[in-house]
């Protein structure tokens, strides 16, 4: 199940389900397959593309890999997509997670990756919210078990000072709704 990606980058696909009538790219370690044709990988590129949603995620996940539920890394970087979909929570073995190069906007979406209890490392940079105050300190807090974020180590510092800005942020708002 270690296979390489499947990679299906760099092919002009516009939405997650063309990805359905594409080949792999072969990389130097060949991908094999089980009886029914189906990729002995965990892990899918769909990188440099231009993909807007991840409507039809799944159901490209179960066409082309044997062990949809056991996805481990996700390249949905360069490509086109605006938001972070719910349907990311569903994968439930996500380690890495790669939306570098996008267009991302609201950075409060990082929260519901919250859920994925194995995620270690995502990137997010070259993204809208990556200019938004607070940053690196929301994305921290929002995912703890982080190791890297944007190919760098989140290191047990940037840890306490996110958490010390989680509590400045959190103690102006309880004090800003107290007074209305």
């Amino acid at each position: 199940m270690y296979g390489p990606p499947v990679d299906l980058s760099f092919k002009d696909i516009s939405r997650v389900t063309g990805a359905l009538s594409e080949v792999p790219r072969s990389g130097m370690r060949p991908l094999h397959t089980n009886s029914k044709g189906k990729y002995l990988s965990c892990s899918l590129r769909l990188s440099n593309n231009s993909i807007a949603d991840l409507v039809g995620l799944q159901y490209t996940l179960s066409h082309f890999l044997a062990q949809p539920s056991k996805l481990g890394w996700l390249d949905l970087s360069f490509n086109k997509i605006t938001s972070i979909d719910p349907v990311l929570c569903e994968l439930t073995e996500l380690r890495v997670l790669y939306l570098h190069g996008n267009a991302i906007w609201n950075l409060s979406e990082v929260d519901q990756l919250g859920e994925l209890q194995y995620l270690h490392t995502i990137t997010l940079h070259g993204n809208d919210i990556e200019a938004q105050n607070g940053y690196r300190n929301r994305v921290i807090c929002a995912l703890p078990q982080l190791k890297t974020m944007d190919f760098s180590a989140v290191t047990r510092e940037q840890r306490v000072l996110a958490n010390v800005w989680r509590h400045c942020n959190n103690r102006g708002k309880d004090t800003k709704e107290s007074l209305q």
